[in-house]
């Protein structure tokens, strides 16, 4: 089972700094920045920046089922958000924006633990 904590986002233009040992993801109409990702399994920190006019999120899926490993909270425009997955054990996932038409509109990339 995977434990989620979220921790309160920072406000302002992507305002607050990037917590140490974390992986930055910048969020735009309608892609990651970077959309293939590697992280070490275990605690997993994400640093979420929304640089695009519409509010997104991040959304970790199973890679075979499809189903919700873990989310972050709705990230508005200009804000950003420290997203940490307490354990995340080694494989491949995808992650979406699973706000409605930006997944389809290619907001999705790839997550492989190691």
């Amino acid at each position: 089972m995977v434990t989620v904590a979220l921790l309160a986002g920072c406000g302002g233009g992507g305002g607050g700094s990037q917590p140490a040992g974390s992986t930055k993801l910048t969020m735009t109409e309608y892609s990651f920045s970077p959309s293939d990702v590697t992280v070490a399994n275990g605690k997993v920190v994400f640093y979420l920046v929304n640089a695009g006019g519409l509010s997104h999120d991040m959304v970790i899926k199973d890679k075979s089922s499809g189903s919700k490993i873990a989310a972050s909270e709705l990230i508005s425009a200009g804000d950003s958000f420290v997203f940490t997955i307490n354990s995340l054990p080694a494989g491949s996932y995808n992650f979406v924006c699973d706000q409605p038409g930006h997944e389809a509109s290619g907001m999705k990339g790839t997550l492989t633990v190691t």
